[in-house]
């Protein structure tokens, strides 16, 4: 039997500066975690709660495109969240857009500690690993939204780019995105990239590296041929991004 591995790289050699990173590529429970099921239905775990729906495909097209290496979780977001502090209140969810979590409900702190030892510390340090194998590494880290949660208005925003303090990256980004016709574009939207303890401020803003958070809506990307026919059409529009940035800061 193979052991779990929490993380995937893939790539790990190609020779970029550039570092791909999925947080949320699987909707996974291990085994050791209530036994592999948490609960909810099948249906409920195809959807955003449960992972970024789409992200990995179009994670892994652009890796290619940059000759990047990629890094993604092989775990439910729902069984613990990469993209949180370990402080975070929300980094075993209960309830999310309207649905209970009976396996995370009455969680234990030693049940809560197995999960952040078998899955999300061993994440974090091989992603921390792979950037510091490359010199000034510039991080790109894919997600996906929901058109729309329970309870709330549509999302407009096709793609979004979000950021905190640092924005380097950012903003030339946004600016080369709206400059597609057909393109609405999210700045900090749909939601703030301004979260304390997340995947960007441990990895890049606490370590002064480049990065960028894309967020893409998940009903463009259901199936691989659109996942492909983003990645081709962001690969460049990254590319650019990152030239004009390590321009200006020379």
């Amino acid at each position: 039997m193979t052991a779990y591995q929490p993380y995937t790289i893939e790539g790990e050699n190609r020779p970029s500066q550039i570092v791909i990173i999925c947080d949320h590529a699987a909707n996974t429970v291990p085994d050791f975690v209530n036994g592999g099921d948490l609960g909810i239905s099948k249906t409920d775990m195809a959807r955003h709660i449960a992972y970024d729906v789409g992200a990995l495909g179009v994670s892994q097209r652009l890796a290619k495109h940059l000759d990047a290496p990629l890094i993604h979780s092989n775990f439910s977001r729902l069984v613990i969240d990469p993209n949180r502090g370990e402080d975070d209140p929300t980094l075993v969810m209960q309830l999310y857009d309207g649905t209970i979590i009976p396996a995370n409900r009455n969680i234990t702190e030693e049940a809560t500690e197995l999960r952040m030892e078998r899955c999300y510390r061993p994440y974090h340090s091989a992603l921390e690993t792979l950037l510091s194998q490359r010199e000034n590494p510039i991080i790109l880290s894919i997600h996906t939204f929901t058109k729309q949660l329970n309870g709330y208005g549509s999302r407009p925003w096709q793609v979004g780019v979000l950021y905190a303090e640092d924005e380097r990256m950012a903003k030339p980004l946004i600016k080369l995105l709206e400059a597609q016709p057909d393109l609405c574009v999210g700045d900090n939207q749909p939601y703030s990239g301004n979260l304390k303890g997340d995947t960007m401020e441990y990895h890049a803003l606490q370590r002064g590296r480049i990065h960028a958070l894309i967020e893409i809506r998940n009903d463009l990307i259901e199936v691989e041929a659109a996942q492909y026919e983003w990645a081709d059409r962001l690969a460049p529009i990254f590319a650019e991004a990152i030239r004009i940035t390590q321009k200006e800061e020379t």
